[in-house]
């Protein structure tokens, strides 16, 4: 880092003006200046002081130089080393940016030389758009903040470092650049996975014989295409009435993908198995794989393909529900053996395959817990209080009172609930009527048949509980409201 000056001819005088810059090498190998302080107008001893604070923060010097920084309206103390006063007032924090996680992102990116692979298949353009660093910068963005490019371009650039650290400006985040580089991608994407997956076996040894293979569809909210792969399907969203694609995807059991497609939204499942299978032996040789299946996408005719092929293709798929009640009664003579802890298996031998019936213990109280939780779930009927039965409850949870022809009754909260802001207790007026003086049953209507079991039966009449005091519910006081209300009829 230096100090750099620019002349400015204003007001008839002729004023310099002061930054500290920095030198920035960048990809193609150019230097450029980076502004990492505006200083504006200096004096002589101003300056001097910024050299020092340059000497200590300058990193390409290598020597370590200590400094003791003081605000600027305290008077330093004599020291063995360097005092540098800082004006405090003036310092500000412009475009925070997060580093550590991006430079991680690039060395990931150097670890997997996955620049020595790109670097023939997107060379510049002509106009001096570097795309590997457009790539690289989608790929972290897609590893740290996943989102859509058009957040990337909006927002999340400016936040980031990959500008700093690939030595770029806000041009490779066009929304634009981005879109055209995703479609330079596509017709390279067999090569990178062969790439990538012998990149992995380098880096950790480990082998890809066993593979799991499984299909989900999304969805658009749009009008169905003319052209394209956008069609009506199954769909596994319940969304029947929306167009979809179907990807399929197959990954390692660490979650390593080494092959996906992306196939029209009227697929079946049953009729892509094959076709990815001649294209893993195509992409990465014959071996001795053990393919992981759901029970809905092979077929007896493809299983069969598979165990008489030149090099036979292990599986494990998901037996028909059909089948599995003529297997019941040879699997009642086979002993269970325990495989791991709460996991015993069954295996029987039939046609040369072999069956296996597994018990789980956790699997077991997990689907238990659901059934009951569902169960706990389904509404009960209401119950209707009568003033027989708050009589009846009195003694041990109210107290009652007469209080100018109205009960008064007097409610406790539970002990050892919680207390709450308000008071411990609440007074309610009942205000009740006898049954001979209550109205007959043709004066106030049929009785809807949903509520006929609850009228039959003598039963002292029930009015309206009326709190004493505004309380949490602001239900207005006794006084206030009206003795009966008129749209409500009295209750047996």
């Amino acid at each position: 880092m230096f100090l750099r000056s620019k002349n400015r001819f204003k007001d008839g005088k002729q004023h310099r003006y002061w930054s500290i810059v920095e030198n920035r090498r960048v990809a193609d190998g150019r230097v450029v200046q980076h502004q990492v302080l505006y200083l504006g107008e200096i004096n002589d001893s101003q300056k001097a002081s910024w050299c020092k604070a340059i000497e200590v923060l300058d990193e390409d010097e290598g020597a370590p130089t200590q400094v003791a920084l003081f605000p600027e309206d305290r008077t330093a103390p004599t020291l063995d080393c360097d005092v540098v006063q800082v004006r405090l007032s003036g310092l500000q924090l412009h475009r925070p940016r997060q580093w550590s996680a991006y430079w991680l992102a690039c060395e990931l990116w150097g670890q997997l030389r996955l620049d020595a692979f790109w670097q023939p298949h997107l060379p510049p353009s002509r106009k001096g758009t570097r795309w590997l660093n457009v790539l690289k910068t989608l790929v972290a963005y897609r590893l740290i903040d996943p989102g859509s490019e058009w957040r990337l371009h909006r927002d999340w650039f400016d936040r980031s470092a990959m500008g700093d650290l690939l030595g770029e400006d806000f041009a490779i985040a066009q929304s634009q650049t981005l879109y055209r580089c995703l479609d330079k991608l596509l017709a390279h994407n067999k090569a990178l996975f062969s790439s990538l997956q012998e990149r992995w076996r380098m880096l950790f040894d480990v082998r890809f014989d066993v593979l799991l293979y499984d299909l989900t569809s999304t969805y658009f909210e749009s009008e169905p295409p003319e052209y394209g792969k956008r069609k009506y399907g199954y769909s596994r969203d319940k969304r029947p009435d929306c167009v979809q694609v179907v990807i399929a995807l197959i990954v390692t059991p660490e979650g390593f993908p080494l092959a996906y497609e992306v196939l029209p939204g009227n697929t079946s499942d049953k009729t892509t198995l094959e076709d990815f299978l001649a294209k893993i032996e195509q992409q990465y040789g014959k071996a001795e794989r053990i393919w992981i299946m759901d029970r809905g996408i092979p077929t007896e005719d493809s299983l069969a393909a598979m165990r008489g092929a030149d090099t036979p293709v292990r599986y494990l798929v998901g037996t028909p529900k059909g089948r599995l009640s003529k297997l019941e009664k040879a699997f009642l003579t086979k002993p269970w053996a325990q495989v791991r802890e709460r996991v015993d298996v069954k295996l029987l031998e039939q046609e040369s395959e072999v069956y296996i019936l597994a018990r789980s213990h956790g699997r077991m109280h997990k689907e238990r817990a659901m059934r009951r939780r569902r169960l706990k779930l389904v509404p009960t009927p209401r119950r209707v209080a009568t003033h027989d039965a708050l009589a009846r409850r009195a003694p041990t949870q109210a107290r009652c009172g007469q209080e100018g022809g109205r009960t008064r009754l007097r409610f406790a909260r539970d002990p050892t609930a919680r207390p709450r802001r308000t008071d411990q207790c609440k007074d309610l007026h009942l205000r009740h009527q006898s049954q001979e003086t209550s109205p007959s049953a043709s004066s106030r209507g049929p009785v809807p048949p949903a509520l006929q079991p609850l009228w039959r039966g003598p039963r002292q009449a029930m009015g309206v509980f009326y709190p004493t005091h505004r309380g949490r519910t602001g239900v207005q006081r006794a006084q206030e409201r009206s003795e009966h209300p008129p749209h409500l009829p009295s209750a047996r």
